[in-house]
């Protein structure tokens, strides 16, 4: 006996949107949520073309136009000579040409609403899933604690692990992952914004540092790459020289140099790059951050683990509608979603090695530099360049289409 058909562990993007997918196939579908709302601050605010397709084809594209945010169209580089784009987003393909910068809890409430509507969904959130139930080999559900304090458990004909990098499934599951080594972790604070500053994203590079500025109209949403590891010995100075580099590459922050009044105001991300080798135990599936960690190059985590999400939907609804979901039905997921993983985990990797890992030694700097590096200058010289940045970062690989029982 089950109490569902399909238990999502996980009210981020990646579970809410196959939460509502499969609920719109008129599957049963309980998504848990260990939080008691989607108030997070620093989590992934990008929404890129893909997604925002996505959202269109739900037809929820007005209600979330009406939430409040900014767009980013193209991605500059400053230098001593003045300011290099490198990337146009307003290139690509579609009405859906730019990243939307939206916080997550809006995007995630949206979803919410959208799949109360379904008289097959259900929500619980302040839930938080403990372990996996079997029944000899097969996953049957889960043991969950709430936030009150009550335990109990859910079974299901199947359980999606959307928990992330840090999944108490994948890890109750034994699944095999593979590992990549990170040179760096990532401080994550917020910085005034004046009518005057640069648009869009803006990278600088400064000596053993480097800081990506994310536009988000009142402010600036900063994140500062540390060479790995390093966040505690730094965490006993002052936290005025988290900013001390910063405004001597980008001398118009210079008025911002005190706005980090304490290091409370500074989150520390652990970068992990990994993927699992096996996405599935028979009546599980890891899907978005809890198959494969994301490095924040790039901002594509997001949009990576919804497509996860809109492939698991289309390729299971008619399994489940069908009554057996198998493991060949799951390990087609995987197989579904390899490649745009791997290529995209191997161009972080590269960038890791040959541009990050430079960068913190010392070895890279450009916003003081009269000379840029090769790649910049043949983008400056041959505009139809941008494309191929804008490409990866706005649509990267293999979008999934949404299956025709979720449009509306």
């Amino acid at each position: 006996m089950t109490d569902t058909d399909v238990l999502v562990v996980g009210g981020g993007p990646a579970g809410m949107v196959a939460g509502l997918l499969l609920a719109r196939a008129g599957i049963r579908v309980t998504v848990l949520e260990k939080h008691a709302d989607f108030l997070r601050d620093f989590r992934g605010d990008t929404v890129h073309p893909p997604t925002l397709d996505l959202i269109d084809a739900l037809g929820l594209g007005e209600a979330f136009r009406e939430i409040p945010q900014s767009r980013i169209e193209e991605v500059e580089v400053p230098f001593s000579g003045g300011v290099a784009r490198v990337a146009d987003l307003r290139s690509l393909p579609g009405p859906n040409n730019f990243i939307a910068m939206v916080p997550q809890w809006d995007l995630l409430d949206l979803l919410a609403a959208a799949g109360k509507r379904e008289p097959t969904f259900e929500l619980r959130m302040n839930t938080a899933a403990t372990g996996l139930l079997r029944d000899g080999d097969r996953v049957t559900g889960i043991a969950y604690r709430t936030g009150d304090g009550r335990t109990g458990e859910l079974r299901a004909r199947l359980t999606i692990a959307c928990d992330g990098r840090s999944s108490v499934l994948r890890d109750a599951a034994l699944l095999p992952k593979k590992r990549y080594r990170t040179p760096m972790d990532v401080w994550w604070f917020r910085l005034p914004r004046h009518d005057t500053d640069p648009r869009g994203i803006v990278p600088l590079i400064s000596d053993r540092r480097a800081t990506v500025l994310i536009d988000r109209r009142e402010y600036w949403q900063a994140a500062t790459l540390i060479p790995k590891g390093s966040d505690a010995d730094a965490r006993r100075g002052e936290v005025s020289a988290v900013l001390r580099d910063v405004v001597a590459v980008a001398p118009w922050l210079a008025d911002r140099a005190g706005a980090l009044g304490s290091w409370d105001e500074v989150k520390t991300l652990d970068v992990q790059l990994d993927r699992l080798t096996r996405w599935h135990r028979d009546g599980l599936l890891c899907l978005g951050d809890a198959a494969h960690a994301m490095s924040p190059l790039g901002g594509v985590g997001i949009n990576l683990a919804v497509q996860d999400a809109i492939a698991a939907a289309r390729l299971l609804a008619g399994p489940l509608a069908r009554g057996r979901v198998t493991e060949a039905d799951l390990a087609r997921v995987r197989y579904r979603r390899l490649l745009p993983t791997v290529l995209i985990q191997g161009l972080q990797r590269l960038l890791h090695r040959n541009a990050i890992a430079p960068t913190l030694a010392g070895r890279v700097e450009i916003a003081r530099s009269a000379t840029l590096p090769l790649p910049i200058r043949l983008i400056r010289r041959f505009p139809v360049l941008n494309r191929v940045p804008a490409q990866v970062i706005g649509r990267g690989v293999l979008s999934e289409p949404v299956p025709d029982f979720a449009r509306r």
